[in-house]
């Protein structure tokens, strides 16, 4: 949206400089706006959007509203501070020529009735009502109610909570609560020019439907819908939420056993929805058999775990996990999904690192393509979360040894083995790119090895560490998604085993993908130049978004939904920053 431009801020300041005693009658000069009335008492309204001025100040509350946002503090906020919204707010009210636009004839308008419903209710959102002054609204307009013609002060602090409130709420119901650069994310934010005070004023505070006005600044993906419906089931579970907690078994529980907790488990899975009512047992003895095997594989497999049906501790671990911390989990995975792009030129490739999948969607954002993949181990070599985008395929490539893999693993191989290069089809190349040895290690070799004058690549091949194809996507990171020969990895449930690139289970289908649009690359052409004698290079016409994110709850397109532990700690890390408080509140 266009910022208001300065002649209007002028204009008005000249307005009131002529004085509020008299009224001013402009009639309006281009297209069909109406004429504006300006002055004590009277009301006004313009093609801007305001409509109707709802309470006209006197020249006392004038100078008490304009104390009030200098001082960018209001003690009756629960965040009293509001230094980020300061100048958002003056232009708010300036283009009101001050009047209070939430109000009319002392009483909250229907708009300002609705937005306090969502402030009220912003939970329904994954957000905290709190941090809007949710449980405050209904005794503040309680009382403006009763005392009928209220002090122009109170008026005044109702009026400017509300749009500071508001503010709040559009902002993090847009971009989310926090700034993913606080965890050194690659994921852009700040480059979303959102222009507060004429959203409000042009689009909320004369809005026929508040509800979607707001719902049009929300992510606009089927997923991020799909993730708000499943955080209100699960708010609502946690009312309906026991406490009790399945015993550990001595040992490992397999189909078959005698169980005496098979009860328990059969409530739980039917409230989860894993194990439909009908199908509970109802044998009287307490065995773990029949369509309750079923639901744990079902409950398992949504977890992330081997869908194995045996109750070992793991699987107790997460059936025993509280709703109350599932609901933190879609809480958090909304969070991340507000600081996505609400646009792509095209689909993008989804990497969700926890659940260790990929995910291609096609122009209406649904499953074209699901693989497995390896990402970076948990310690030292985490992938990192950020975007970019695909420009290239190469079919059969080298892999560049990065210095700190080169130093840390191929060197004291070499120190044991001075074969080891031969053996594993790497060969030493200068600064240059030139093959200076592919034979056995010599000590110079060694010390340019270590110094980084020298550095190792592996051959091409189906035994090269990126398998057959890479995938480009030049960062800062040096991470790309490949292929791999390792083939045997993703049988495992948890996948944290490379050095932060991303190896794809099924490169020769992400590369049909890829390449969709340019014609001439058939399947058979792609197995060919993965089966070919060259190292080749395709540069894709159009480049396609690529996003690497981090969530521990994700909801498929039918409604099922999937939790993954926090490997990394990034859930953690970013609830306790949200449970700091709000840092524009200063």
């Amino acid at each position: 949206m266009k910022r208001i431009p300065s002649f209007a801020r002028s204009f008005r300041v000249l307005v009131r400089t002529i004085g509020l005693a008299s009224s001013l009658v402009i009639a309006a000069g281009c297209g069909n706006n109406p004429e504006i009335l300006i002055g004590p008492g009277t009301s006004f309204s313009s093609n801007a959007g305001t409509g109707v001025a709802s309470h006209q100040l006197s020249n006392e509350g004038v100078q008490t509203l304009h104390a009030t946002l200098e001082a960018n503090k209001l003690a009756e906020l629960n965040w009293p501070g509001f230094q980020r919204y300061k100048t958002e707010a003056k232009e708010f009210y300036a283009a009101f020529y001050d009047v209070l636009p939430w109000l009319q004839d002392s009483e909250p308008t229907p708009q300002a009735l609705a937005m306090i419903e969502a402030l009220k209710h912003a939970d329904a959102k994954g957000l905290r009502p709190e941090d809007y002054d949710g449980p405050l609204w209904d005794g503040r307009v309680h009382s403006l109610h009763l005392e009928k013609s209220a002090p122009e002060g109170e008026l005044i602090r109702f009026d400017v909570a509300l749009t500071i409130s508001t503010m709040r709420y559009i902002l993090d119901l847009h971009l989310g609560r926090v700034n993913p650069h606080l965890f050194h994310f690659g994921l852009d934010v700040d480059h979303r020019n959102f222009d507060l005070s004429e959203f409000l004023r042009l689009e909320l505070v004369n809005a026929k439907d508040v509800t979607t006005v707001l719902n049009s600044i929300e992510p606009p993906f089927p997923g991020y819908h799909r993730t708000i419906d499943a955080l209100n089931r699960y708010l609502a579970l946690v009312a309906r939420d026991d406490g009790q907690l399945l015993r550990i078994p001595l040992k490992v529980m397999k189909p078959g056993d005698a169980y005496p907790e098979v009860a328990l488990l059969e409530s739980r899975l039917q409230l989860l929805g894993d194990l439909a009512p009908q199908t509970a047992s109802s044998s009287l003895q307490p065995v773990y058999q029949g369509s309750v095997v079923a639901a744990v594989k079902h409950f398992q497999a949504r977890h992330g775990l081997d869908p194995s049906g045996r109750i070992d501790a793991q699987t107790l671990k997460q059936l025993n996990t509280p709703f109350k911390r599932r609901v933190v989990q879609l809480q958090l995975t909304l969070e991340r999904w507000r600081w996505m792009p609400h646009q792509f030129a095209r689909p993008p490739i989804v990497v969700n690192i926890p659940e260790f999948r990929l995910h291609v969607v096609n122009e209406a954002y649904q499953s074209s393509l699901l693989m497995k993949v390896v990402v970076g181990r948990t310690f030292q070599h985490r992938t990192p979360v950020f975007a970019n985008q695909i420009k290239s395929v190469i079919f059969r490539p080298y892999w560049n040894v990065p210095l700190s893999i080169q130093r840390a693993e191929i060197l004291p191989h070499l120190a044991k083995d001075s074969s080891y290069l031969t053996k594993n089809s790497y060969e030493v190349v200068d600064q240059r790119g030139n093959v200076v040895s592919d034979g056995n290690a010599t000590e110079t070799m060694m010390g340019y090895l270590q110094s980084g004058k020298w550095s190792v690549r592996q051959k091409p091949g189906p035994e090269n560490a990126l398998g057959l194809v890479k995938f480009e996507f030049p960062n800062p990171y040096d991470v790309y998604m490949h292929g791999t020969p390792a083939q045997h990895l993703f049988a495992r449930s948890r996948r944290d085993f490379s050095h932060g690139c991303i190896r794809v289970e099924d490169p020769a289908a992400l590369a049909a993908w890829v390449l969709r649009d340019q014609p001439e690359w058939t399947t058979e052409r792609i197995r060919e130049a993965m089966d070919g004698d060259e190292t080749l290079e395709v540069n894709l016409k159009n480049p396609i978004p690529v996003l690497i994110l981090y969530g521990t709850a994700i909801v498929l397109e039918n409604g099922e939904v999937q939790f993954f532990d926090d490997i990394y700690g990034y859930d953690a890390d970013l609830e306790r920053t949200l449970s700091a408080g709000r840092s524009d509140a200063n």
